[in-house]
């Protein structure tokens, strides 16, 4: 297959040509909807805007924001007019997003005014009193020397900041042949985006991603769905993730598919837009389709459209692939594995894999993408059936961490492989099973453990909704197994009926020596489970236990 030479400018533009009066775009919740023609002349007037700030080709300017349509037409002026669209995380809170904007050098920031009682307002002026003070456009603070404009979304004025409605007010002193001229300047090879890794260990990495990156990414996972233009994808991963913003706004474009994109998850919303805009495919992380699928008014609700979609973010259970297809009716719904380094899909499983392919493994490479299983510490390739590091390389490995050539180097070796950290087995047809991450396999009494092996275990309790599995340290043997479990609702599960369950089935040693109870897990925004979150509750718990005895 070849690789697709153009910018994501370009790529609008061209599907725009196609068939201007196709719906591109579908706000649901706002009842704002519109044709690929409305969103090239919107995305025109943004680029313009943009320019007229002061952003030139290669300048950094950030969004942080629930999935609003603003966020798209930020991402796809960018890719217009040549900023680096930097990702903010929609949970950050000061110190985060002060150490982003800084170590980003972000000029320019597009935000919403809250999300979830936070005021982003408000964290702004913590870190930036100076914007109080400040003439639009001029602000110079302290603690981010770099940034210079802020933009709120929303009619209301704030001190020092730009309406979303001055962006385009301004943007009519640009004319079209200057955005003509600058869009010629810009090469598919340029970075165009900015996304920081989760940063679970040390600060968190902007992984700088090129139009040829994300552009070809997109291309191809929605070519492992079959997307086509006859497509309408529900969209409710934030944008701020590669999720969001690669394999669904740019993988819709790609194929001239429509979008219908739901600014906060929320269950009742998601299966309420599937079924009132007659979605086709669906994206999500598996803890999200299980809310859709307990949800109570799911029998009302219950879609009738899906054919296709991506569950991606962590494993999926086998009881909930099946709820996909038989109750949701997604029949060749795939399974797709990355990281945001990746930009972000290496793998993905194709609709007409069996379903045990999709549950046990995370598919085979995408076209023009090398896959290998390295074993750990000697660097010398796996035999296949053998658990090692999965290592990448081809036209999806990032262009680095900005500035960082350190960490550049550790991750992506002077081959061009990228090492994801992720322990990996392939069997002789090229499909990958995902046994964990290097520092989440549980080591006990010399006994390698792979947690997604009890987790699968554990799925077929009839009382079990979720569970996650981490290690913790043991002075015995080193790490103990402990097993963190969601009950359905209305089931009162004890410890005991869960070991009774393992006896006999599973090996003793991969019995969890603790197991609790909870109603939740911590998450990402991006709906990643943060097992080291887990794993620091556990030896709280723990501890304080043993205090007590």
């Amino acid at each position: 297959m070849t690789l697709l030479q153009v910018t994501m400018g370009e790529l609008l533009r061209q599907q725009t040509e196609k068939a201007p009066q196709k719906e591109a775009f579908v706000f649901p919740e706002r009842g704002v909807r519109g044709t690929y023609q409305d969103l090239d002349e919107w995305t025109d007037q943004v680029a313009k805007g943009l320019m007229a700030l002061g952003i030139e080709k290669g300048d950094h300017f950030a969004v942080w924001s629930d999935n609003k349509p603003e966020w798209l037409a930020s991402q796809f002026a960018s890719g217009k007019m040549g900023g680096v669209l930097v990702t903010v995380n929609t949970s950050y809170q000061a110190k985060e997003l002060e150490y982003l904007l800084k170590q980003s050098d972000t000029e320019t920031l597009i935000m919403a005014e809250s999300f979830k009682g936070t005021s982003y307002v408000d964290v702004l002026k913590e870190i930036c009193p100076e914007l109080e003070h400040s003439e639009k456009g001029g602000l110079q603070s302290e603690k981010l020397p770099a940034l210079r404009n802020v933009i709120v979304l929303g009619d209301k004025e704030y001190p020092g900041c730009y309406t979303w409605e001055d962006l385009i007010e301004k943007g009519k002193d640009i004319t079209d042949e200057a955005l003509k001229e600058r869009e010629g300047t810009l090469s598919y090879k340029d970075v165009i985006n900015m996304q920081y890794t989760s940063g679970t260990t040390g600060f968190p990495k902007g992984v700088m991603l090129s139009h040829y990156n994300i552009v070809n990414n997109a291309n191809q996972v929605a070519d492992c769905m079959d997307m086509t233009d006859k497509d309408r994808l529900c969209i409710p991963v934030p944008f701020f993730h590669c999720f969001g913003c690669v394999m669904g706004t740019i993988a819709t474009v790609a194929k001239g598919a429509t979008m219908v994109v739901i600014e906060q998850f929320d269950p009742k919303r998601v299966l309420e837009a599937v079924k009132e805009e007659s979605c086709t495919a669906l994206h999500g992380v598996p803890t999200m389709f299980i809310a859709e699928l307990n949800h109570p008014d799911f029998e009302s609700l219950k879609p009738t459209t899906l054919r296709t979609g991506i569950m991606a973010g962590s494993t999926c259970p086998m009881e909930v692939m099946k709820s996909v297809i038989q109750d949701m009716g997604a029949e060749e719904v795939t399974i797709a594995y990355g990281q945001t380094e990746s930009s972000p899909v290496i793998t993905q499983t194709r609709p007409d894999d069996p379903i045990d392919l999709r549950v046990k493994s995370v598919g085979r490479a995408h076209p023009n993408v090398e896959v290998k299983v390295v074993e750990p510490g000697t660097g010398e390739e796996a035999e296949r059936g053998t658990p090692g590091e999965l290592c990448t390389r081809g036209y999806l490995v990032m262009e680095g961490y900005y500035k960082n050539d350190e960490a550049t180097e550790t991750a992506i070796d002077p081959e061009g492989w990228l090492h994801t950290g992720d322990i990996a087995v392939m069997d002789e047809d090229g499909y990958v099973e995902i046994t964990g991450r290097m520092k989440d396999m549980i080591i006990r009494g010399g006994e390698n453990i792979y947690p997604r092996e009890i987790e699968e275990f554990l799925y077929q309790h009839p009382d079990v909704l979720d569970v996650q599995v981490v290690g913790i340290p043991d002075a015995k043997y080193g790490e103990e197994i402990m097993a963190w479990i969601i009950p359905k609702e209305e089931v009162e599960a004890s410890e005991q009926d869960i070991r009774s369950f393992f006896e006999g089935a599973i090996s003793k040693h991969k019995i969890p020596a603790y197991i609790s109870f909870t109603e939740e897990y911590p998450m990402t925004a991006s709906g990643k489970i943060q097992k080291f979150k887990l794993r620091e509750a556990a030896v709280d718990m723990i501890g304080a236990e043993q205090e007590r005895r």
